[in-house]
């Protein structure tokens, strides 16, 4: 986050308020709010020859899906499970992690992988079943065309920022949600037996009933695929105005999947090839109004899964599950952040998406998979928070058992879309999840190979080289960077740079020790004086939605340790300090690079050498703590690890 986030702001949205619910429906229900145009299309495409009992069956399991799944998992139990007022798969893995260290990231990285998987699809899918309603005003409307101009329209725009464009977007959602229910409360009156669909009985007799209930379900499962979208804007909108927003949501929601289901039943026996029954229930001089207000609907969707899959690399990358990447803050709002690289790179699998599956019928098969993944990721999350909120085990349990059944029945209903395009979102998921935990493992073996000294055992060596005025000057203020866990210790790499590589002569020698925190949105910093006036130990720590801003943070401290008197930057330059010139900086980063005459097991070579090829996916330490415009000197150093003894050589006889 920058400086200047305006977390005033963000503080009022999160109040129960009307602007609050307002903004709420803009940025938070989007992508649940679109489903409504590809649902019950989803529904009868499974069954074409459907009857009267088919149709109450299928809305039934919608209304029971967004009660059972969406209302009391998400609603009612997941947007309790904050970590300091933020929500996603991966604070809560933050909020978890030390307490389950061998195994969690697996759930977390899986589940956000996944998340990235739905981000890839859902553009493509809300965006083409919009613009396909241009075929009831004129079939031969060019539909592929349209629908990668709207793509790239909406990435292009990720640059510019939503600040501005964002403030209309809840307005215009309560008028798509109140289209929605009036649409559909104004053709229930086609067949009124449709009412039935709230009786979970008739939900039941379908499963029960129909040879192919499992590809009923995967239509189904459509109508619920932002609800974890929903979970991960806690942090943007809070619990209150979002639960507030649902009631209205889910009532409009409900009320349009009634007036399709009564349509259809009217229709029953009547032949519908490529009918949508979200278009049809519209009145025809209203269709071209409806196509319109389905594509901004859309658009707004992207856009908040968009900047989901924003958040969830950020995070990733402060919790060691991706390499770094560049971001930039197009607007001095909270949370209003842009990664290039991840923009352009879900473009291209949106572009892909459309390409190979062209039209809306074909996505869905697409569609629905990974995310089932994500949910059953965040049911093991949430029954483990449950449990360190004092429930017992017999209630966690009963809650695992129940959402694992739940989803893992959707799960397994969508794997029967396997081969007709499940295998693309899976693709996706494997792809983004097998970097993830990578990148996690071989971190954390490097960092556990690395060698520390205590910093005291130092001191005397390091004075000494500063006040030894036959070595040439290296700079007036030298700093390192230390990934130390404890704050006594330091890496072995930095003093031998200090004192062997080169002797490095300097005013003052800081050592930066940054630590990641489990908390969101922790910003804070403590300076040790090793030696005053020579070695300053800082160390800064880092919420997990926190930029390292290194440059812009650094310059603060060193403000406040001049002012405190605990730090004179004047150069010691005579003929500098003469005009009270400050001294210069240089940013020492040390670059550990794998090397070959290690000798360890297999695995550990692996996660090697795959870590130092991951690298070229991110950018350099330099550019990701912002240090571009400073004087940065990066020294190679190997890393060599020895997990066994190797053999001696001996001198000839």
């Amino acid at each position: 986050m920058t400086p200047a986030c305006n977390t005033s702001h963000q503080s009022e949205l999160r109040r129960l308020s009307l602007m609050g619910v307002l903004v709420t429906l803009g940025i938070v229900f989007g992508d649940i709010g679109t489903s409504p145009l590809y649902v019950m299309k989803a529904i009868t495409g499974v069954n074409p020859g459907y009857d009267p009992d088919y149709i109450i069956g299928a809305v039934s399991c919608v209304i029971w899906t967004l009660t059972l799944q969406t209302t009391v998992k998400y609603i009612l139990i997941a947007l309790n499970a904050s970590n300091k007022g933020e929500g996603g798969i991966l604070a809560l893995f933050a909020l978890l992690r030390k307490r389950h260290r061998k195994w969690l990231y697996i759930i977390a990285a899986t589940g956000a992988a996944a998340l990235i998987a739905d981000g890839v699809i859902t553009p493509a899918i809300t965006v083409t079943s919009a613009i396909e309603g241009l075929g009831i005003i004129n079939p031969s409307i060019p539909v592929v065309p349209i629908v990668i101009a709207i793509i790239l329209f909406i990435f292009i725009l990720q640059q510019a920022g939503t600040k501005k464009i964002g403030r209309c977007f809840g307005p215009f959602m309560l008028l798509w949600f109140l289209m929605l229910g009036v649409l559909g409360a104004a053709n229930i009156g086609n067949s009124p037996i449709i009412l039935k669909a709230f009786n979970p009985w008739y939900a039941v007799r379908l499963l029960v009933s129909y040879p192919g209930w499992f590809l009923v379900l995967g239509a189904v499962f459509l109508c619920t695929t932002g609800a974890e979208a929903l979970y991960s804007d806690l942090g943007h909108c809070g619990r209150k105005n979002i639960s507030v927003s649902w009631i209205f949501v889910k009532v409009m929601l409900i009320l349009n999947y009634l007036g399709q289901g009564a349509w259809l039943v009217a229709h029953t026996g009547t032949p519908l090839p490529d009918t949508n029954p979200f278009y049809a229930i519209m009145p025809h001089s209203m269709v071209i109004i409806g196509v319109i207000m389905s594509t901004e609907a859309a658009i707004i969707a992207s856009q908040a899964l968009l900047s989901g899959s924003f958040t969830i690399f950020s995070e990733a990358i402060n919790l060691g599950l991706w390499p770094y990447l560049k971001i930039k803050y197009p607007s001095n709002e909270k949370g209003q952040l842009y990664i290039p690289a991840v923009n352009w790179t879900l473009l291209a699998g949106c572009l892909i998406t459309v390409a190979v599956f062209r039209d809306s019928t074909r996505m869905e098969a697409a569609y629905g998979l990974a995310i089932t993944v994500a949910m059953l990721m965040t049911t093991v999350l949430l029954t483990l928070w449950l449990r360190t909120r004092g429930l017992s085990r017999t209630v966690c349990g009963l809650f695992l058992v129940f959402f694992t059944t739940l989803e893992g029945i959707f799960f397994a209903a969508n794997m029967f879309k396997f081969v007709h395009g499940g295998w693309f979102s899976i693709l996706i998921t494997g792809l983004v999840g097998a970097v993830m935990i990578i990148w996690f493992n071989a971190t954390k073996v490097r960092s556990r190979l690395l060698k520390y000294r205590p910093l005291a055992d130092c001191t005397d060596m390091i004075r000494a080289i500063s006040n030894d005025t036959e070595i040439p000057k290296y700079a007036s203020n030298l700093i390192y960077f230390s990934r130390s866990p404890e704050p006594d210790l330091v890496e072995s790499k930095i003093i031998y740079s200090i004192v062997n590589k080169q002797p490095k002569r300097a005013d003052h020698y800081f050592i930066i020790r940054l630590i990641s925190d489990d908390a969101p949105d922790t910003l804070q910093y403590n300076v040790k004086d090793v030696v005053p006036g020579t070695i300053y130990l800082v160390t800064m720590r880092f919420g997990f939605r926190v930029s390292p801003l290194i440059n812009i943070y650094f310059r603060q401290i060193v403000e406040d340790l001049v002012a405190a008197g605990r730090l004179d930057l004047t150069s010691t330059y005579p003929s500098l300090k003469a005009k009270h010139i400050p001294g210069d900086f240089r940013f020492i980063i040390i670059r550990r690079v794998f090397s070959t005459s290690s000798i360890c097991n297999r695995r550990v070579t692996m996660l090697m050498q795959l870590h130092n090829m991951l690298r070229h996916l991110g950018i350099t330490d330099q550019a990701a703590m912002c240090l571009d415009t400073s004087v940065v000197t990066q020294e190679t150093v190997p890393l060599i690890i020895n997990t066994s003894s190797p053999r001696r050589i001996t001198p000839t006889p």
